[in-house]
């Protein structure tokens, strides 16, 4: 498993840079870097309104003694894609902009209920249960 994510991290950026400079090439420097700030800028408004959005239904599932299940996990996909939104690159802002919008958000939601349960599996995530 280490060496996939190590593997990842060196050909996630080799690639982004690799789109980078063909965008460069393609439609010039300077367009490419107004789209790299209009995407990081326009992905930063979205990220607090949905973060925003998440904060407040995770807030009224709490004052509602109810588990914030799928809030905190739309609050902490916003929040992978707001990471990824601002990071410079076309692949991270594309999937940046997916968590962040309900409607592309759900078509990760499986993975990582996948990746908790078999976390829960493993018993490396305990769930608590209030009385």
């Amino acid at each position: 498993m280490m060496k996939w994510i190590i593997g990842l991290f060196i050909l996630i950026p080799a690639v982004e840079l690799y789109i980078l400079m063909l965008s460069g090439k393609t439609i010039g420097v300077g367009y490419t870097f107004l789209l790299i700030i209009a995407s990081g800028i326009i992905g930063g408004y979205f990220a607090k309104r949905q973060g925003l959005k998440a904060f407040r239904e995770v807030s009224e599932s709490i004052k509602n003694y109810q588990a914030p299940g799928e809030a905190a996990i739309n609050g902490i996909s916003i929040f992978v894609g707001a990471v990824l939104v601002v990071l410079p690159g076309f692949i991270s802002d594309i999937i940046g902009f997916m968590l962040l919008f309900a409607p592309t958000r759900n078509l990760f939601k499986p993975l990582v209920y996948r990746w908790i349960r078999k976390k829960m599996k493993n018993g490396q995530v305990i769930v608590m249960k209030s009385s």
